[in-house]
């Protein structure tokens, strides 16, 4: 690798370290660093990248990042890019999972927690306010962001999700006549990567039906969820819910919910919660499993991703010329909008219906949205609360 390779990772790493908020915040900081800064690709060029992983299922901002490490240095520094930007917050999520699992196992009380959960609460339900300002424009999407909410409320399976999306994307790219027209669209397209992410998607699904061993398994979960998961972590939220508290139950909610409001408290990918679902779903493999867990959740869940955006940024150019692929984007984002409106719904029902809980989702929110008060800041202040008053 050459010097401006190494100067490339040394950046990632700091924004690892620094950049909370997540995938608004994230794609500001890289603009700041990557382009104002340093200068590795124009704005234009980030913008479009952006835009391009958010057509995308998985982590926007990590596929962001890995595409400009592509971008910069070939296959090879993306994938650096990638073991360098997921590494630290993989490490702390999956050390949390570990003190979670000492705790329960002991007997120790997680009562500490108790303002943390109604503070997740209000996350989800700002995520939702902020999703749907930013892409409910049209009669059609406010329709679809409606019935996604309606539907992921009241009924729970984790085929529903892929299911509103692949219906949503549908709905909208009928519309594709209302987009310009735009000529010379040649696609040459390398199929190596998509076989790729197929052919892992199929052997994981297989091998764990045919082992039942729990790794496996775990890992074909969250490889399929990250292979559908459209509109970020906030989108991720009531797919994990659902799969991992609801039907499969390898996590009880309160330990969902603490956990998901400490992973809004530490910077790095939002899609990093996984690994702390995955430490505690492999608890009763002891330590060395834990952490085995906590390996193949957040490989399930930044493979896929990785995957596409390598297939993809190769003929980009010539595929956003295409307006069926513009018109789906619009009810992708409402059907995303309005499952993550369901999931601050679904994550209210655990919590006591107190005045205390509701006030403090309620004070959460207004922060949230008339402060710059960092999310990091809110749940040290609700741990702290918690510890104090007793």
């Amino acid at each position: 690798m050459s010097l401006r390779h190494y100067i490339f990772l040394k950046d990632v790493l700091k924004l690892a370290l620094t950049a909370f908020g997540g995938p608004q915040a994230h794609i500001a900081m890289m603009l700041k660093l990557m382009v104002e800064k340093r200068r590795y690709l124009t704005e234009k060029e980030l913008i479009e990248l952006n835009a391009l992983c958010q057509i995308l299922p998985g982590p926007t901002s990590t596929q962001t990042l890995t595409a400009i490490g592509y971008r910069v240095g070939g296959a090879n520094l993306a994938y650096l890019t990638l073991l360098v930007w997921i590494t630290p917050t993989a490490l702390f999520m999956t050390a949390v999972g570990l003190a979670m699992t000492y705790l329960t196992r002991h007997n120790i009380s997680l009562h500490f927690l108790r303002f943390i959960q109604p503070i997740a609460v209000g996350f989800v339900a700002f995520a939702a306010y902020r999703i749907s300002t930013k892409v409910i424009a049209t009669k059609t999407s406010i329709l679809l962001m409606v019935v996604s909410a309606v539907i992921s409320y009241f009924f729970n399976s984790p085929w529903v999700f892929p299911a509103l999306l692949i219906a949503g994307a549908f709905t909208t790219s009928l519309r594709f006549r209302k987009h310009p027209k735009e000529q010379n669209k040649k696609l040459k397209i390398d199929w190596s990567n998509f076989i790729l992410f197929g052919a892992v998607l199929i052997f994981a699904a297989a091998l764990g039906g045919a082992t039942r061993w729990l790794p496996i398994r775990l890992f074909e979960n969250f490889y399929r969820n990250g292979s559908l998961i459209f509109g970020g972590g906030q989108v991720l939220v009531p797919l994990m819910y659902t799969e991992f508290v609801e039907f499969k139950r390898y996590l009880t909610s309160q330990e969902f919910l603490s956990g998901y409001a400490l992973a809004q408290a530490i910077p790095g990918p939002t899609f990093i919660f996984c690994t702390y679902i995955g430490t505690l779903a492999m608890r009763s493999y002891g330590f060395w499993g834990q952490l085995l867990g906590s390996f193949v959740a957040t490989t399930g869940i930044f493979l896929p991703g990785t995957f596409l955006i390598f297939f993809i940024i190769r003929f980009w150019e010539e595929l956003k010329k295409y307006r069926f692929i513009k018109a789906s984007l619009e009810g992708i984002n409402a059907v995303s909008s309005g499952m993550v409106c369901a999931a601050a719904l679904l994550l209210f029902h655990p919590i006591e219906s107190s005045f205390l809980n509701i006030g403090i989702i309620i004070v959460t929110f207004s922060l949230l949205l008339w402060s710059k008060i960092p999310p990091y800041a809110l749940i040290f202040t609700g741990i702290l609360a918690g510890v104090i008053i007793q």
